[in-house]
């Protein structure tokens, strides 16, 4: 993985080049191994370099013969495959991005199509005269631009273009409002006023510094579900997620694994020890001395099972304290969803042995997991409800003003979810993977993992596993009363020591538990906060973190996190210190 940016002038003049220095040194923490620059007039583009594949001749801009040049923050998992189809290529490395250039000299923009990986492209083409800009369907990889009146600029992380001088850290009123109540933004716009994300699957065209075309490669496949048998179903699946584990493990660095316990990293783990002759690297955190499950003593038996080398990560409440500061400073298209705590650790430990690790992320979307998707299948008279229908704040009376308009975007995605061949369960599935799957679990994953220059990849958001898991019928995803049916029947056979079918607890964090312990003096200065200050009510502020109830914490834990990301983010503040000693000062 990397951290790539560039600009475009729109009067075809020189860009400046100590521009390439500022992206370059905002995003230095995703690429550690390394720097190429490009400046070709209108366009200059810079690739920080983390290298995993190819590590002598990878690194970029890559060219092609009829003059484009390619930088990337990807890892295009079917290279091998593509360079077979690329008869008569002169290839100057091994690396797995240079394929997509040579195939965009040949395709045109239809090059995505064959692209099998998670991905954030730029190409210049100067005989076409155009930039071109393109992300993996998913949003695995994330992307960002920005149009102002002299340039169109991009880059991987909102902060970069704001450290480039480009923009000013203004805030977006409407997403604040999606970031306290939902936990994560939805759409094109984000947190900061003028800067945009490019969307998943999305390819923009620019010229002359304009966006001149959109185009869209979806992630999940049109249709309704298809009729077929429960073997039929765990054959097909089989052969997608080994298909899927095996190419995503390409790779010249060592490799491991985050294990959770539960159905999805357990799957990974039965696969990866399938697939590898030498013990899988699998690291799980837990949180010792607390009332919230710890899911180590599990993860670990089920790593013993497979013979793999089990990491134990404790997640403790001094770690809470010193560490959230830099977490929310990390974040900056801001997530607050409090998994973001034991992932940032997790890679801060891995980071010391691994380079990559497989992550569990998409299963519940793909397979149908979580227990919302059972409650919007229910008529409203047996418990069923819309998704997201209440806010975190609903009914606190915290805010200053209630947003009326904090649900139109994610309301907007039910509405395009929502075709009518669709069942509910399909149309749920496809809302949630338009803007929660990239917006808050994968920018989570993405931010915490290169914070510590680690990668990771997600082998359930894959073309062959969306193809074979999204149409399912229904009853192959949701069977008495449990979700991923189908993934619980496979794993269950290929590694019944994970005991699939069993009822579990979920995964949580006790940031609630730990917030009350230090309720009064956490309140206090949460609620002297500026970014607090502008738009709540001080006392009813404080009430919230000596709460016992589930929605008061969480709005606790909503607003500590945006308290420290307003001040790093939006005040250009860095932590000092814990949270009590970041939030005084």
């Amino acid at each position: 993985m990397c951290g790539i940016a560039g600009l475009m002038t729109r009067d075809n003049s020189a860009p400046d080049a100590s521009m390439l220095d500022r992206f370059a040194r905002a995003l230095g923490h995703r690429g550690p191994d390394g720097e190429g620059k490009y400046l070709v007039d209108p366009v200059a583009m810079v690739q920080t370099r983390l290298a995993i594949i190819d590590l002598k001749t990878g690194d970029q801009p890559f060219f092609e013969p009829g003059g484009a040049a390619l930088i990337a923050n990807a890892e295009i998992y079917n290279f091998h495959e593509l360079r077979e189809t690329l008869k008569g290529v002169d290839f100057t490395s091994a690396s797995d991005c240079e394929p997509p250039l040579h195939l965009y000299r040949r395709d045109g923009l239809d090059f995505v199509d064959a692209l099998r990986g998670m991905y954030a492209l730029a190409i210049h083409d100067p005989t076409e005269s155009r930039l071109v800009l393109t992300r993996d369907p998913f949003g695995i990889k994330p992307l960002y631009y920005i149009e102002t009146p002299d340039v169109f600029a991009f880059a991987s992380e909102p902060q970069a273009l704001i450290a480039a001088g480009l923009t000013a850290p203004v805030l977006n009123e409407r997403r604040r409002d999606e970031v306290l109540n939902l936990q994560f933004t939805c759409g094109r716009e984000t947190i900061f006023q003028g800067i945009n994300r490019v969307l998943p699957g999305e390819t923009l065209v620019v010229r002359g510094g304009h966006i001149v075309e959109r185009r869209r490669r979806p992630a999940i496949p049109s249709g309704a579900p298809l009729l077929q048998s429960s073997d039929a179903a765990l054959g097909s699946l089989d052969d997608a997620l080994e298909n899927s584990v095996m190419m995503h493990q390409r790779s010249d660095v060592p490799y491991g694994l985050f294990l959770s316990g539960g159905i999805d990293s357990s799957a990974l783990l039965a696969l990866m020890s399938r697939l590898n002759e030498k013990p899988v690297q699998a690291f799980t955190a837990g949180f010792g001395g607390t009332a919230v499950n710890d899911e180590r003593d599990h993860a670990r038996m089920l790593a013993q099972s497979v013979g793999a080398e089990f990491h134990g990560v404790d997640f403790t409440e001094e770690d809470f304290w010193s560490l959230l500061p830099q977490i929310a400073s990390s974040i900056d298209d801001p997530a607050a969803d409090y998994a973001i705590l034991p992932t940032w650790k997790l890679a801060s430990v891995a980071a010391e042995e691994l380079k990559v690790v497989l992550c569990g992320e998409g299963g519940d979307e793909l397979f149908g997991g979580y227990g919302r998707y059972r409650s919007a299948l229910r008529p409203w008279w047996l418990g069923g409800r819309t998704m997201r229908a209440r806010g975190v704040f609903d009914g606190l009376r915290v805010l200053r003003s209630e947003s009326a308009g904090w649900r139109d975007e994610f309301a907007a995605a039910e509405t395009i979810a929502t075709a009518p061949e669709r069942t509910r369960l399909q149309i749920a599935q496809a809302t949630d993977m338009a803007d929660w799957l990239p917006n808050d679990l994968l920018t989570k994953l993405d931010r915490c993992l290169m914070a510590h220059g680690l990668e990771g990849r997600t082998p359930f958001l894959d073309s062959r596993i969306a193809e074979t898991a999204f149409l399912l019928p229904d009853h192959l995803k949701i069977h008495k009363r449990q979700g991923k049916w189908l993934l619980r029947t496979w794993l269950d056979r290929v590694m019944p020591a994970a005991k699939p079918f069993a009822k579990k607890r979920g995964f949580t964090v006790p940031v609630g538990e730990w917030m009350n312990r230090r309720g009064a003096m956490l309140g206090e200065l949460v609620a002297k906060s500026p970014a607090i200050q502008d738009i709540c009510a001080t006392a009813e502020v404080r009430k919230l973190y000596t709460s016992e109830k589930k929605r008061p914490r969480l709005a606790g834990w909503n607003l500590l996190f945006y308290a420290l990301w307003h001040r790093r983010h939006i005040e250009g503040r860095a932590p000092e210190g814990g949270v009590f000693d970041t939030l005084a000062s």
